[in-house]
């Protein structure tokens, strides 16, 4: 069984939280779409560090993909998923805001 994904709240408010994610080798995230209370939802997404193998990132639609490493998206919109990682961990620095 791999270890569990660990999730560090860097800064938290109303509109903006940052998040610091390690995801395990053997974990993968399902298909699924972030649900919101109210208003939009993006998210920006900063692959600090690639896995060896697998983890990839995939989503139905992206604003912005810069090499794989950055990403702009509305999850509260379209489905994403990050496939199995297959070897070594995935690090990711996460802002997720909901302007008000």
């Amino acid at each position: 069984m791999p270890e569990k994904v660990k999730t560090r709240v860097l800064f938290h408010s109303k509109c903006l939280n940052i998040y610091l994610v390690r995801y395990p080798e053997g974990h993968s995230v399902g298909r699924h779409v972030d649900m919101v209370s109210e208003g939009p939802l993006y998210k920006l997404n900063w692959v600090l560090a690639k896995p060896g193998a697998g983890g990839e990132f995939i989503c139905e639609k992206t604003m912005f993909n810069l090499f794989g490493r950055l990403y702009l998206f509305r999850p509260d919109l379209y489905e994403h998923r990050v496939s199995t990682i297959e070897r070594g961990n995935r690090w990711l620095l996460s802002f997720a805001l909901t302007p008000g």
